[in-house]
């Protein structure tokens, strides 16, 4: 059982794989995240779990780590300086590109480990296109669920809290806190989405949604001011050990059949 990053691989050493080693893409994102986050907050939260999670896993199955996705999916945030987005039509096509050159090998699995929500759906699509088109066997898992998507976010956000709260920012002051300024954070929780009953995060209905939408002024949709490191640790740290469990269940994963071990 072993853990390997793809790109440290030769040619010849990536032919030894077997199918069953399950290929980890990080997909992050680059875009803004309020005036106290840097805009590669997703990117660093999709590597760090991904790399941890893949670690822990390789001392039961084999898996491979590639190099991580830094610009995807964000156009809600495309209003904002600092955000390098991609169209949903191109980010399709580099991932049908991803598995199609990773199926010219052994590789036969490939699980998505996304830290951004609003690559979330996109994701969704690519696993079966990338089934039916290149046979590999395919994963989304996720650093975190956001509030928006069947998460949850603390009570004082009032399950508002998507993108640039308390969560976030605190697992940033865990894993880079030279790259947060604290004294810019502010609460910024669009609480008049509570008055709908049907609407809004985690109701029956959905709506689309861009980060300026809501009145805050500042791209933020949470309330970062109360974040600590302590509580990013304990949030990474079981990010990493949900995914480690997921990833030792990708790598024997069998639809057609069922599993004793």
């Amino acid at each position: 059982m072993t853990f390997t990053r793809f790109i440290d691989l030769s040619g010849p050493g990536i032919e030894r794989l077997d199918a069953d080693t399950v290929a980890v893409l990080p997909v992050g994102a680059i875009e803004q995240h309020g005036p106290h986050l840097p805009v590669a907050t997703d990117y660093y939260m999709a590597e760090a779990v991904a790399e941890g999670a893949a670690r822990a896993a390789g001392e039961a199955c084999d898996i491979t780590l590639l190099p991580g996705l830094a610009y995807t999916k964000s156009d809600e945030h495309a209003w904002s300086a600092g955000t390098l987005w991609l169209s949903a039509r191109t980010l399709l096509a580099v991932l049908d590109d991803i598995g199609r050159a990773l199926a010219v090998g052994p590789v036969r699995r490939l699980a998505f480990l996304n830290a951004h929500g609003g690559n979330s759906a996109l994701l969704g699509v690519a696993l079966r296109e990338l089934r039916t088109r290149h046979g590999l066997r395919t994963f989304l898992l996720h650093a975190s669920l956001p509030a928006d998507q069947g998460g949850t976010s603390p009570a004082s956000e009032l399950g508002l809290g998507v993108h640039g709260g308390l969560n976030e920012t605190a697992a940033m002051l865990h894993l880079h806190p030279d790259l947060v300024e604290m004294a810019q954070a502010r609460r910024s929780v669009p609480e008049h989405l509570t008055e709908y009953e049907h609407i809004g995060f985690g109701k029956p209905v959905s709506f689309g949604w861009t980060s300026d939408d809501f009145g805050t002024g500042n791209g933020v949709i949470g309330d970062p001011t109360g974040a600590a490191p302590e509580l990013g640790r304990k949030l990474v740290d079981a990010a990493i050990a949900t995914n480690a469990a997921a990833l030792r269940e990708c790598a024997r994963f069998r639809p057609d059949r069922p599993t004793t071990s």
